[in-house]
């Protein structure tokens, strides 16, 4: 299974550099993951386009409603953050050696504990989590 990073679930509802690697992805592989988490991250990147300006509040609502509609029809293996996530996540960023933000450190202890592979395009993420052994796969711009 596949857990996607909020980068890559922008990237296939709105135009982006690597929207055509985020669509291909979505093609190709229909067993997609995304925590309760990740669904607010995306409403809210929505969201801070708007206050922006970057994105017309008509595409905005559009958007969001598509992608609620794809979340209540199943098109996502949806996963709630749970004690045990908070807990691993916890753990790493005591650690004190990785540049881990806390949202970050939460989406790297549902890939691990929940043995799915982190798929983003954030550089910076995918080396966090190569760092502590979690599979990920880095989309950029072909």
């Amino acid at each position: 299974m596949i857990l996607l990073d909020t980068s890559i679930i922008i990237a296939y509802y709105l135009p982006e550099s690597y929207s055509a690697q985020a669509q291909t992805y979505y093609l190709n592989n229909p067993d997609l993951t995304l925590s309760n988490l990740i669904e607010l991250e995306v409403v809210a990147v929505i969201a801070r386009l708007v206050r922006s300006q970057s994105l017309p509040l008509i595409t905005a609502r559009q958007t969001v409603s598509l992608f609620t509609t794809h979340l209540e029809q199943g098109f996502y293996s949806r996963l709630p953050l749970q004690t045990w996530h908070y807990q691993q996540a916890h753990i790493w960023v005591t650690r004190f050696d990785l540049p881990l933000k806390a949202p970050d450190s939460l989406h790297l202890a549902v890939a691990h504990l929940e043995r799915l592979r982190l798929v983003t395009a954030d550089r910076q993420l995918a080396r966090n989590a190569e760092a502590l052994g979690i599979a990920v796969e880095l989309l950029v711009v072909a």
